[in-house]
């Protein structure tokens, strides 16, 4: 099952849980802010999280995740070409924020990695790069639940930005067409800053 919690950090951001409801374990993805109300909500539903997973390096997508990996016990995992952006504040964006954060403690992923819980092996994400909003920008996909967890690649209303360090618009417009837009058109397209929206709504906007 999939659960959104909105948390409140310099900007509104769009946390996911991803929890295999017969273990109740699963991933933590994007903890933007607000440590202790993504805490109190993983407590209050005896949920287990076993990997804290990053779309990419942005601080409004991180904020909570060291003092998570602490509480949680979990390690945190980012795309490999994104892993500078976790100890540069210039390059996580956090610098100019009033607000540095830097995530010292993190595991790399790579493109067409596989994440499995050890709770459950069948229940796993696929991570696909999708690069362009920053370099290391992945979509963690669900076949299951029919679902992409997109980050800021792509919003309810178009392409994300690219006007950051790291950022290039072709490279973004790519990995849209190649990669988010080939997935099945029933697929739920999870944004870190909109709503839900389907791969088939989203080809109507942009294609």
């Amino acid at each position: 099952m999939i659960r959104e919690l909105q948390v409140q950090g310099v900007f509104s951001e769009n946390t996911y849980f991803y929890i295999d409801g017969f273990s109740k374990s699963g991933f933590l993805i994007d903890p933007g802010a607000q440590a202790g109300i993504i805490y109190d909500a993983v407590v209050r539903n005896g949920w287990h999280i076993e990997k804290i997973l990053l779309t990419h390096g942005h601080f409004d997508h991180f904020g909570a995740a060291e003092l998570l990996r602490e509480k949680l016990m979990a390690p945190i995992y980012i795309y490999s070409q994104d892993a500078p952006y976790l100890t540069d504040t210039h390059m996580n964006l956090s610098g100019n924020s009033g607000q540095p954060i830097t995530v010292p403690h993190y595991e790399e992923l790579y493109d067409g990695e596989i994440i499995r819980l050890k709770a459950n092996s069948g229940f796993y994400l696929k991570v696909i790069a999708t690069p362009g909003h920053t370099p290391g920008s992945v979509t963690y996909y669900s076949p299951e639940e029919n679902a992409a967890f997109v980050g800021d690649t792509l919003y309810q209303h178009g392409p994300g930005l690219t006007n950051f360090p790291g950022g290039n618009r072709n490279q973004l417009e790519e990995s849209i067409i190649n990669k988010i837009m080939t997935l099945p058109d029933n697929t739920i397209l999870l944004s870190g800053h909109s709503s839900p929206i389907t791969v088939a709504e989203e080809k109507r906007l942009l294609l």
